[in-house]
């Protein structure tokens, strides 16, 4: 086996990097956690369990999260307006990845 040198690599082509431009933003890890934990949510039940977060930032990043394939935008047409959001099948495989995180966040919570 063939030992790896560092100088010959590049972290942009590894799976590593890939996943975290997917997921690299103040608020898509807790965008995602949201609709994980909860399912089907609304834009404004989002913006309230987050908080801090302005209405910009969140409709941005659910752009983002939407063009990248990790959450469905569900639109009915009514007055007033309805969204919902909820996780596509891609973004449903982050589920391990979330849950490692919130175990160990649980475990090393100081």
């Amino acid at each position: 086996m063939k030992k790896r040198c560092i100088s010959n690599e590049h972290l942009e082509t590894t799976g590593f990097s890939y996943t975290l431009s997917l997921i690299n933003g103040k608020y898509k890890m807790t965008i995602l956690y949201t609709l994980m934990e909860f399912g089907v949510v609304r834009f404004n039940e989002m913006k309230k369990y987050i908080g801090e977060i302005s209405y910009k930032t969140l409709s941005s990043t659910l752009k983002e999260l939407e063009s990248d394939q990790l959450i469905n935008r569900k639109e009915y047409p009514q007055i007033p307006p309805k969204v919902e959001y909820s996780l596509t099948e891609r973004g449903k495989s982050l589920i391990p990845i979330l849950d490692g995180m919130c175990e160990w966040g649980d475990k090393h919570r100081i």
